[in-house]
Parts: structure tokens; C-alpha cells; sequence
């Protein structure tokens, strides 16, 4: 079964925001053993749109429509479906009734005219609530062919998919069933992962598929297969998948689908009563909020302090100013007194520290554009490592954050 995403929006197509909902509507699908035969963005233009459904119509057999849904003049989506179906618009009371109570309930004002439109819906559609916004689903049948019309605000359209689409596909299409299973893994590049585990690569059997999924400083492995029968494809897979950990245990950080490097390091700290703090300069934040994006984070993670000019490194953190003297800020020596001394002010027993030249300018610092020393400082002392990740900002800032999780997680295992 084939299935196509529209995306609808000039601010797709100028680059103002960035298109999440394609990716998550596919990661979804595929779950359902449904493939995503093509993804396409087009303009909030009438012709555009009316082209775009046609030609979806010939490909596939699911049409997944985003955008267009609002409730200012621009957004033309429910009138062209009305073009496409040969349908007008009636107002579904439902749909009326729920407009009114969000707007006493969260805004205590009287809609606007605009807001009330909301309510207007092609006469043949099957109207999905939205319970998060004024702007209903839309399932329509054509020709075989399903189409499905959401708002585009992220979480709404996740939750019309989670409760009233995927519902009704399950019911209306048979599916074979897929089955992944993704590796973590830190600390060791692809093509070096690719030459340790070839001969096992070499010996996968022809269902079961492995894909590379590599990213700044870390790489996924994902083993795939599809068919009908979901105990047999688990097994093969999990056999599989087990085999794979077991080659790459030294770097190997759990599984997408149930951890992440940062969920990982916050159940040992939470399981081992222990708490963190990071003192970041040229990773500006992005440590902390790494941490800080799993849910319970609170219970481990204390706070941190990001001392980018270098003298808030001594009034703030308490650093001496002759250790900067003596080795520069960017230094080994300076990245592990940092970490120490989060340590003292956060009462933490674990800190991560980071100083380096992050770019395109040298700032204090003396080193190349990339250079980055980390330090971590634990109940057994400090460490602290240098590295060179390039000359472009953000893959350094990126790449160093990646790092200082896999040393942190590395140092809470040692003890």
C-alpha cells in the first residue's frame, strides 16, 4: 500500500519553518506498514493544489493533506477540496458548538466571523474533531482513493492522526506489518562500525535489512523487515539485533525506540541518587538542553551556568585567574576547573564542562577555529579530553554536546 504527503504553505517553501509534520506522519505510516511513495510541498494556490491531488490520486492509495486549514483569507484548502469533489461547503454544528466552547473556555471572548468559517466543511467530508483547535479533519473517498485533509499546527495534526485517522485506515486498508529495531551507538564512525561488523553484515538473510543512519558524532543501525506475520519478523529482527549489540557493546548506548543517550544518563543518575550540572561556554546552553528536553529531568539535573566571556569564568564560577594566565581559556586544565568548581556551586556530584572556539572567530582563545576541551568531574575525580571538530559553528557546537553526553556516560559507568 502506497501513500503520498501534501504539504501546503509558502512558509514551507520559502524556508520560514521547517517541515516536522512529513517526517513524523512517515515515521508513523511506516509503523503501519504503509509506505510513503512521495512527499510533496506545494503553495497555497488553488491550481496548485487541484494538481497536486490529481496526481497523488493516480500514484497512490492514501493522500495525507496538511496546511491550509486556518481561518484568515489566505488558506483556500477546504474550498478547492469542494472544487476537487464537486461538493459545497455546509456548517457542521459539531464543529460550530466546539469553536464556541474553546474561545469561552481559553480566549473568554466571542469568536470572530473568520473563527466561525472553521465550521464550513464540504458536504461529503467525514468531519474528524480536532480537540486542540478550531479547525476539524477531513476524510474524503474518491475513486478508491483516500484523502485526508489536517490543519498544520504540529500537535494538533498528531493528534488527529493518533485518534481519528489511523483508526479508520487500520479499518479500511489491509497492511502488511513492518518491524524496526535501531541500534545507538557514540564514539565510532560509520565506516569504521561498517568494516568491524561486515562479516555479520555479510550473513544477514535477505529479508531483514540493515541501514546507516549516521549523525554528528553518533550513528543509528537499523535493521528493517517486512511481511505478514508479526511474531516471526520480531524474532528474526531481535535475533538479529542481538547479535549486532553484542560486536558493538563497547559503544553502544540502547535503543532508539526505547532510550536515548540523555534518557539513558538520567535513569543511572536517578537509579544511583546522584545529580549534574554543566558549566558551558563555547556549547552556549545546548548541553543543558539536551538534558532538559526528557521529561523528569528535574530530579537529576540541577542547573548550570554558561560563563562565555571569560572573566564571569572567575567572578562567577570562582576559577583562578592565574590557571587562565598560565594556560588559556581554552585549555584542559581551565574546561576541568570549570567542572569542578559547577560541582562546588551546584552542590552536584557529576558536571560537565566545555571551553573551545566554537567560530568563525578565535575570541579569547588561541587555538584553531573547533577546538573544544571537555571535562567531566565525578565523585572520583576529573577528566578532561581535547578535540578538533571542524571550522563550521554549528557542527562543532553540535558535535561537542554529543561528545560531552557519551564522556558523561562513559564516567557513570566507571563507577
Amino acid at each position: 500500500m502506497l501513500a503520498e504527503i501534501i504539504t501546503i504553505g509558502d512558509e514551507i517553501l520559502i524556508g520560514q519553518i521547517v517541515d516536522t509534520n512529513s517526517a513524523y506522519i512517515s515515521k508513523e505510516l511506516n509503523k503501519l506498514g504503509i509506505q510513503v511513495y512521495q512527499i510533496t510541498s506545494i503553495q497555497d494556490d488553488r491550481t496548485h493544489i487541484l494538481q497536486a491531488l490529481r496526481d497523488a490520486q493516480e500514484r497512490v492509495d492514501l493522500v495525507l493533506v496538511t496546511g491550509g486549514l486556518g481561518p484568515t483569507k489566505d488558506d483556500i484548502t477546504k474550498q478547492t477540496f469542494c472544487d476537487f469533489f464537486n461538493d459545497v461547503l455546509v456548517e457542521d454544528k459539531e464543529v460550530l458548538d466546539h469553536i464556541y466552547f474553546l474561545f469561552s473556555k481559553y480566549f473568554d471572548k466571542e469568536p470572530l466571523p473568520s473563527n466561525l468559517h472553521q465550521a464550513m466543511v464540504p458536504s461529503t467530508a467525514t468531519v474528524l474533531k480536532n480537540e486542540h483547535g478550531t479547525a476539524p479533519g477531513m476524510w474524503f473517498e474518491k475513486d478508491e482513493v483516500v484523502f485526508v485533509s489536517m490543519p498544520g499546527v504540529p500537535y494538533e495534526m498528531k493528534h488527529l492522526l493518533q485518534k481519528e485517522v489511523f483508526p479508520r485506515v487500520i479499518k479500511r486498508f489491509h497492511t502488511p506489518f513492518i518491524y524496526h529495531k535501531t541500534l545507538l551507538t557514540y564514539g565510532l564512525g560509520e565506516s569504521a562500525i561498517a568494516h568491524r561488523i561486515a562479516q555479520w553484515e555479510d550473513q544477514l538473510p535477505r529479508e531483514i535489512r540493515l541501514a546507516y543512519l549516521p549523525s554528528l558524532g553518533r550513528v543509528r543501525l537499523r535493521l528493517s523487515s517486512r511481511g505478514t506475520n508479526e511474531r516471526v519478523l520480531k524474532e528474526a529482527v531481535e535475533a538479529k539485533m542481538k547479535q549486532l549489540h553484542a560486536l558493538l557493546d563497547d559503544i553502544a548506548v540502547g535503543y532508539e525506540e526505547e532510550t536515548s543517550i540523555d534518557q539513558r544518563i538520567g535513569a543511572l543518575l536517578k537509579q544511583k541518587g546522584q545529580t549534574l550540572s554543566v558549566a558551558e561556554s563555547c556549547t552556549g546552553g545546548a548541553i543543558a538542553e539536551s538534558i532538559t528536553t526528557n521529561a523528569g529531568a528535574s530530579t537529576y539535573f540541577i542547573g548550570g551556568v554558561i560563563p562565555y566571556d571569560t572573566q564571569k569564568k572567575v567572578s562567577v564560577l570562582g576559577i583562578d585567574a592565574g590557571l587562565i594566565e598560565e594556560h588559556t581559556v581554552v585549555s584542559g586544565p581551565v574546561a576541568e576547573a570549570m567542572a569542578v568548581h559547577s560541582n562546588r556551586l551546584f552542590k552536584s556530584d557529576y558536571a560537565i564542562a566545555t571551553t573551545g572556539i566554537a567560530g568563525p572567530t578565535k575570541g579569547d582563545g588561541e587555538d584553531d577555529i573547533g577546538t573544544v576541551f571537555i571535562a567531566i568531574a565525578g565523585p572520583h575525580g576529573v577528566i578532561s579530553e581535547k578535540f578538533s571538530f571542524g571550522t563550521a559553528r554549528e557542527r562543532v557546537i553540535t558535535k561537542a554536546t554529543n561528545k560531552a553526553m557519551e564522556l558523561l556516560l562513559k564516567e557513570i559507568l566507571k563507577n
